[in-house]
């Protein structure tokens, strides 16, 4: 089995423009969330939102890309021309038939969806764009992915809901400990502020009107939000062999379902996948000094994974710092866990925990330490990443500092 590291990585979010801009934000305890701004918006209940503000497209591509680039797959191109760029990577001929990418995400081309049924249904319009099929197809990110940086191994898209990440990641690194692939450009991407999905998550009733507090007893519900993470995972001896700046390693991964419910999280599948993924690891739970938690800030989500931390680290719990980021930048759904594995690469590289924001009250059946309103500063070793989806799957990743 050949080990796996981390050796770039690319954002863009509420939060910032950069992987960088976004820890700046963690580590400053910053929200990313406002007033939404898009057509539309004044027709739905809920009005907030992890935005990219001022983002225009035609500053980072040109007019024939536009026609065929969906929104979340521009996240996901800038993500990954970061994260390539960062990690010095060069994809020559030798390479690429090893290299490939594996991508999140759950609405896919949303953005585009919603552009052309409001054509057809509102204004009356007989014809769509020649385009419109493959610009809202779910794997037009990781295609456009690989064409770009000529990763011809391989290469797909994984559609699990808010796990769609953490599932993807999982696949790289199996990938490249298997020996299929040596390098493998990884993460989500989301973007569903747009006028049809809000309306339809208002439906579910889980959104709140005024800000994501999760694990406050005050908490009434997630907040959306958008954009995209993107990281090269590469094989150890390959990294090493070209001298690449090593973030972390990969040494853990498990994936479950509850098989149980739709949208009702159950605290049993949550303690296989972490206990699978500490396992798979070889790290006893007291290893572990930091979970960036899937935190949606919704009672039956919070409860479920506290009460799930709990079962799986006994004792070690009280020790555990855990944090959920989407009170910062927004529950990004299938490009979440890439957002947030940031906040692990931050603990385990710079040993600072980002905070959970807006916490206000403690909720005693959220008894956890979960690195209330202000970061922390305390060196990390190993991290975890949750991320618990409707539908029941569960895909958690753990990660270790290198060297």
């Amino acid at each position: 089995m050949h080990r796996v590291v981390i050796t770039g990585q690319g954002a863009i979010n509420a939060l910032g423009r950069s992987a960088g801009e976004t820890m700046q934000a963690m580590r400053e305890g910053r929200s990313g969330i406002g007033a939404l701004d898009f057509q539309d918006v004044e027709r739905l209940s809920i009005a907030i939102g992890g935005q990219i503000r001022d983002y225009r497209p035609e500053e980072h591509f040109s007019r024939q890309e536009l026609t065929l680039y969906d929104k979340f797959t521009q996240f996901a191109l800038l993500a990954a021309a970061e994260a390539v760029a960062m990690s010095g990577l060069e994809i020559a001929e030798e390479l690429s038939e090893r290299a490939g990418v594996v991508l999140g995400t759950s609405g896919g081309g949303l953005q585009t969806q919603d552009e052309n049924y409001r054509l057809v249904y509102q204004e009356g319009k007989n014809r769509v764009h020649p385009f419109v099929v493959p610009r809202l197809m779910n794997n037009a990110a990781a295609s456009h992915v690989s064409m770009v940086h000529n990763l011809q191994g391989p290469s797909y898209t994984v559609a699990t809901a808010c796990a769609s990440s953490n599932h993807a990641m999982g696949q790289a690194f199996n990938l490249i400990r298997s020996g299929q692939a040596r390098v493998v450009l990884t993460g989500g991407s989301e973007s569903m502020l747009c006028f049809g999905g809000i309306k339809a998550w208002e439906g579910l009733r889980v959104m709140s009107r005024d800000g994501c507090r999760p694990f406050s007893k005050t908490r009434n519900g997630m907040v959306q939000g958008e954009g995209a993470a993107v990281f090269v995972f590469e094989e150890l001896a390959h990294a090493r062999a070209r001298g690449a700046e090593i973030l972390a390693e990969v040494t853990g991964f498990a994936m479950t379902s509850d098989a149980s419910d739709i949208v009702t999280p159950n605290k049993l599948g949550a303690v296989r996948a972490m206990r699978g993924a500490l396992a798979d690891a070889g790290l006893a739970p007291e290893a572990i000094g930091y979970i960036n938690a899937h935190g949606t800030g919704t009672s039956a989500n919070d409860r479920t994974e506290c009460a799930a931390v709990r079962e799986t680290f006994g004792p070690a719990a009280d020790a555990l710092m855990i944090s959920s980021t989407k009170s910062m930048h927004g529950h990004v759904i299938g490009g979440t866990g890439a957002i947030e594995l940031i906040a692990c690469l931050m603990a385990l590289r710079e040993g600072v925990i980002a905070p959970t924001i807006n916490y206000e009250e403690p909720d005693p059946d959220c008894d956890l330490d979960v690195v209330p309103n202000t970061a922390r500063e305390r060196p990390v070793r190993a991290a975890m990443s949750n991320a618990f989806a409707f539908g029941g799957l569960n895909a958690v990743l753990v990660l270790t500092a290198f060297g």
